[in-house]
């Protein structure tokens, strides 16, 4: 091999150790703005090819900052049409889970933070592509206004206000008193034995009185029509589900980085439950069962 040609080999070495050094968060990037895995995958994929297809990757400065501006440019031109599909998608959308199996070392576990919890990715559905890309990047990622506008083709002081209104949008729907890993822990391990065993009584004292129950099929399994609210209704018709879809499989996990369920019914149907606590009660379910979703949920171990 001649110099020239190794230099070349070990020039693309380089920028693929790079590029692969950046990879995971680059993905917390793009899921935080799509809610989705797979389109995060393809984002970063894209990305990569686009760096490679430079005349010359090596006169990137700041690789980090580069990645990152070209994949937030392709998870807000998915968020775009994104949201045409979701106005068409069949019932409730929810986004795709990050499910782990429960370790009992916490060392081996993947951390995941706040920024991927399904609390906030529910809340950073109401938000436009603009406001939800200045969230995510300024507030979870510490990216700069200036680096921003360039994604979202604004000015910095107007991408410094898009941030602003959606900050105040996610406080509203954040948890006062979220709870530690421990409790939320225990409030679903409560939640599993409850309806296992028909506790009414019990369950609804887990729950908010105006809990939230939401349930994504995409049209593809049965699940909720429509958004259900509070205690005294969404107990019932946990129980119902439990008795009706029987025996049921039951694995506690961590779904995006708190403690919540897998769950596989009597004819063999996934479920994966996520979880919103505050000040000791379930402030929210969410049930996700559209399989498209779950594809990536790693075997725990059901029977």
């Amino acid at each position: 091999m001649g110099s020239t040609e190794r230099d070349v080999r070990d020039a693309e070495d380089r920028l693929a150790r790079g590029f692969e050094a950046h990879r995971p968060r680059l993905l917390r990037v793009a899921y935080t703005m799509t809610g989705s895995l797979a389109e995060a995958e393809d984002c970063v994929q894209e990305a990569w090819l686009r760096l490679r297809g430079l005349d010359d990757p090596a006169s990137v400065r700041d690789l980090a900052a580069w990645l990152t501006t070209a994949v937030s440019r392709l998870a807000l031109d998915v968020l775009g049409s994104a949201r045409a599909r979701r106005e068409r998608y069949v019932g409730t959308w929810l986004p795709e889970p990050l499910v782990e199996a429960r370790s009992p070392d916490p060392a081996e576990r993947v951390t995941l933070d706040e920024s991927v919890s399904m609390a906030l990715l529910v809340v950073l559905e109401r938000l436009t592509p603009a406001e939800r890309t200045a969230f995510v990047l300024h507030d979870v990622f510490s990216v700069p206004f200036p680096e921003i506008a360039e994604v979202v083709g604004r000015t910095p002081a107007a991408v410094r206000r898009l941030a602003s209104r959606a900050r105040r949008q996610v406080e509203e729907g954040r948890p006062r008193t979220p709870a530690t890993p421990a409790e939320q822990r225990e409030l679903v391990a409560a939640f599993s034995a409850a309806c296992q065993n028909g506790d009414l009584p019990g369950l609804i004292a887990l729950l908010d009185p105006d809990v939230v129950l939401r349930g994504d099929g995409g049209g593809k399994v049965s699940t909720l029509r429509h958004v259900e609210r509070e205690a005294a209704r969404v107990a019932p018709m946990m129980l119902a589900h439990a008795r009706t879809a029987g025996p049921l499989d039951i694995l506690p996990a961590d779904v995006n980085g708190a403690p919540g369920l897998v769950v596989v019914d009597g004819d063999g149907g996934l479920s994966v439950i996520a979880f919103t606590v505050d000040a000791g009660l379930i402030t929210a379910i969410d049930l996700v069962r559209n399989p498209d979703k779950l594809v990536r949920v790693p075997d725990l171990g059901i029977s």
